[in-house]
């Protein structure tokens, strides 16, 4: 029976990723992946071994970890996602970050996630906040459901989720603070079609030509669902920076910026509504 160091070699080196070995290797034993540093000496029994080839040849084809395992950590939540949903990444916890800056601890304040999937952004603002209640709309029912059930995991219960398309399920709602993760992919970019993004849905991905169709709707009909003061913030393109903030302060916004990922690449752009 292989070792548990010998077969998170062998999927390495098929990988050329050890973290996703680590991972797979981790959720096929449902053991931390911290379990398999102390156990590297530990015989894999034939039904973990099997399993886990299994697992590897997912991945070899192109199949996401995150859609394998059925989760990914977000914040300081581990959360639950499908092929209904976008994975989220490590560069949309800026996002995160700018809006709880713009959040006080101690206030009721509203707070709008627009087109939420997984909820990753929505809990995770809820979870540091919890005087804060937050609205989490999206447009697709499986999505909605994976996000309900995110915030049933972790008791987060300063959560709403709505159905629906953008802002069209809030009729007259306003809100301290707008945020959003959009499509911003060109539509034919060739890199829809490589990678993880092949399994994800086009439509959490993709936003016409110039990938800015979907924000140019959220900026536009934002000032009708902010209050005064109130804060848009949406995660975009790395150069798409320029665009955003020329939109923004087409429409009025004023203290536009654009913040930069730990790659230093423009990810987040941000502006107040005042009327």
């Amino acid at each position: 029976m292989p070792k548990v160091r010998d077969a998170l070699m062998r999927a390495t080196q098929q990988l050329g990723d050890r973290v996703d070995a680590e991972v797979l290797l981790a959720y096929a034993l449902s053991k931390p992946r911290s379990w398999l540093i102390a156990h590297a000496d530990d015989a894999l029994s034939p039904e973990h071994a099997s399993a886990y080839d299994g697992l590897v040849e997912k991945r070899k084809k192109g199949e996401p970890v995150a859609y394998i395992t059925g989760q990914r950590g977000f914040w300081s939540l581990d959360l639950e996602v499908t092929p209904a949903t976008l994975i989220p990444r490590p560069e949309t916890e800026l996002l995160v970050e700018l809006a709880l800056e713009r959040l006080p601890l101690n206030k009721p304040v509203r707070v709008l996630d627009l087109g939420t999937g997984s909820g990753a952004i929505a809990l995770a603002i809820a979870s540091e906040r919890p005087q804060a209640q937050v609205t989490a709309t999206d447009a697709s029912h499986e999505a909605l459901a994976v996000a309900q059930r995110n915030a049933h995991r972790h008791s987060i219960v300063n959560v709403s989720f709505v159905l629906g398309d953008w802002y069209t399920p809030l009729t007259d709602q306003r809100f301290d603070l707008i945020v959003s993760n959009p499509p911003y992919i060109e539509s034919e970019d060739p890199h829809l079609r490589q990678g993880d993004l092949r399994y994800e849905p086009i439509s959490a991905l993709a936003s016409g030509a110039d990938g800015l169709d979907d924000i140019r709707h959220i900026a536009r009909t934002a000032p009708s669902h902010l209050v005064q003061s109130g804060w848009l913030m949406f995660e975009h393109g790395w150069n798409q920076g320029n665009a955003a903030r020329l939109l923004l302060c087409s429409m009025g916004f004023v203290e536009v910026f654009t913040a930069q990922d730990l790659e230093q690449r423009d990810r987040v752009t941000a502006g107040k509504f005042v009327s």
